[in-house]
C-alpha cells in the first residue's frame, strides 16, 4: 500500500522524464490559466484540471504525457484521471518548476 501511494504521488521508483519526452512524451501542465501565464515549460500544453476532463480527446492513448502543476497533487490527480480514461504511460512530473531542465 505505501508503495502505490509514493507512486501515486510520484514518489516511486524514477523515471528518466527526459527519456520519456525524447521519445516523443508531452508535458500537460493543469495549473490555471493564470498561473501558466506566469511561467511555464516551453512547449508544454496548458489545460487546467477542471478542464482534462473533456479535452484529453485530443491526446493519442499511447502518447506518454507527463502531467505537472505547482506543487505535484493537481499533476497526480491529473495522472489518475489519465490513466483511468485509458492512458497508459502517465507520469507525475510534479511542480513545473522541477522539469524545467528539460526545456527545449
Amino acid at each position: 500500500m505505501l508503495e502505490s501511494i509514493k507512486q501515486m504521488l510520484g514518489m516511486g521508483p524514477k523515471t528518466d522524464l527526459g527519456e520519456v519526452l525524447a521519445n516523443g512524451g508531452i508535458i500537460i501542465d493543469v495549473r490555471t490559466t493564470g498561473e501558466y501565464a506566469g511561467g511555464h515549460i516551453r512547449n508544454s500544453v496548458n489545460i487546467p484540471l477542471a478542464e482534462l476532463g473533456t479535452r484529453m480527446s485530443k491526446f493519442k492513448k499511447e502518447t506518454p504525457i507527463i502531467t505537472c502543476c505547482a506543487s505535484g497533487m493537481r499533476s497526480s490527480s491529473a495522472k489518475t484521471m489519465l490513466e483511468s480514461n485509458g492512458f497508459k504511460q502517465v507520469y507525475n512530473g510534479g511542480g513545473w518548476s522541477n522539469l524545467k531542465k528539460f526545456e527545449k
